[in-house]
């Protein structure tokens, strides 16, 4: 029987099981399966079943618009239990149902029902990992980036092999994976991730209590700016991931140079990820995130004028910066400033913001942007990078302010 003075200990996987950073890495592959599928490929999906391009957005949009209210209210739900997988595999296994529902959906309605329903439980499961891995790598003496970065690593085989499958297989093929990937994924949870409590000391404050913290989050005004900060230099993103493709076709760029182009700027967020933890370490979580958003400036500038193909090498390699290092600033800043009791909101409230609501707005104005300016859109994207570089250099004298 488990005492008092057991629940206070740091949990412990035993001595014959797989290494803690073995075991994350594991998991977080195995949801990234289900990503490096849905995101690219899902408007095919959706093509292909008689979906409108306006109808692909508003599907796509509806989750991302309501991500900071249904990111908060999972995130508070989560912190109800007692291990923090058990919420993960249960909100694997509903996204599973929920992806799997857009095979039988019969109209605009049940697919923008069943995405939500995928969409957001699958996106929910993210920050809740992160703050499992922050912690143990801060315990363990790893490196956070080592099994996000595997994560990254499946996305880009997922992505390959699913572009494989379509050669010979009908899109349907899609909607089977996205939902197949959650399932594993909820198995993964349940063997690989490591059994940490959600409150050390071992009681769970009522709902009312976990309300009231995700409310002083609020209230904290150096939280809330990081939080808009790191939401504005990832919410950039928006206009090159919706029709960087379709712009470098118009340039006359061939469609597998258009993927080695993708394909480049994932693996400059991989090697980050993987190789420059010490970097971040002297630097700290302020400092990454200026570099961030002064690399987000210049690479969506540089955009705005069409340049060459020789020339985007380079500034897809800055994407190690863009997304990678303001990534990583976020969630250790986040976890700096959040109490550890509101570890599990404070990151999803992070999420929701940076690849939710912020990410969801600029994609609906992304394609009037298009429509109007083509590749000048991303002078827009470039401002809002601006506006994050700003707050991010206030970040910084904040944080020289309290050292001092």
């Amino acid at each position: 029987m488990e005492t008092g003075a057991d629940k206070t200990k740091e949990p412990t996987l035993p001595k014959e099981g797989l290494p803690t950073l073995v075991r994350l890495c594991l998991f977080y592959a195995a949801i990234y399966l289900s990503s490096g599928v849905s995101l690219p490929y899902i408007g095919t999906y959706l093509r292909s079943r008689g979906m409108s391009g306006g109808e692909i957005g508003l599907i796509l949009a509806v989750p991302l618009l309501l991500k900071p209210f249904t990111g908060a209210s999972l995130a508070v739900w989560a912190d109800g239990f007692t291990l923090r997988r058990t919420p993960m595999i249960l909100l694997l296994v509903g996204a599973g149902l929920g992806y799997a529902g857009l095979l039988a959906a019969p109209n605009l309605w049940w697919f923008i029902l069943a995405w939500f329903i995928g969409q957001t439980l699958l996106s929910t499961v993210s920050p809740l990992i992160d703050v499992i891995t922050l912690r143990r790598a801060r315990l363990e003496n790893f490196n956070y980036g080592i099994p996000r970065g595997t994560g990254s690593s499946a996305f880009i085989a997922a992505n390959l092999a699913m572009g494989a499958i379509l050669t010979f297989a009908a899109p349907t093929i899609i909607a089977i994976w996205i939902a197949a990937a959650c399932f594993v994924g909820a198995v993964a949870a349940a063997l690989a991730v490591p059994p940490e409590r959600v409150h050390a000391e071992g009681a769970k404050p009522d709902r009312s209590e976990r309300w009231k913290g995700l409310s002083d989050l609020l209230s904290n005004r150096t939280f809330v700016l990081a939080v808009v900060t790191a939401g504005l230099i990832q919410g950039a993103h928006a206009f090159y991931y919706g029709f960087s493709a379709i712009l470098w076709r118009k340039q006359g760029i061939s469609e597998p140079m258009i993927g080695v182009l993708w394909g480049v700027g994932v693996a400059a967020e991989v090697g980050f990820m993987w190789f420059l933890e010490p970097l971040r370490r002297r630097w700290g979580p302020e400092r990454f995130l200026i570099l961030g958003a002064s690399a987000a400036v210049i690479r969506w500038s540089c955009y705005a004028f069409e340049p060459p193909l020789w020339a985007l090498f380079p500034l897809q390699m800055l994407h190690a910066m863009t997304f990678a290092a303001s990534f990583l600033a976020s969630l250790r800043l986040i976890e700096k400033l959040a109490p550890p009791a509101a570890a599990s909101p404070a990151q999803a409230i992070n999420s929701a913001l940076s690849s939710g609501f912020t990410l969801g707005i600029a994609t609906l104005a992304s394609g009037p942007l298009f429509d109007a300016l083509g590749a000048k859109g991303y002078l827009a994207t470039a401002f809002m990078a601006l506006l994050g570089l700003g707050g991010a250099i206030l970040l910084s004298r904040r944080s020289r302010h309290q050292i001092v």
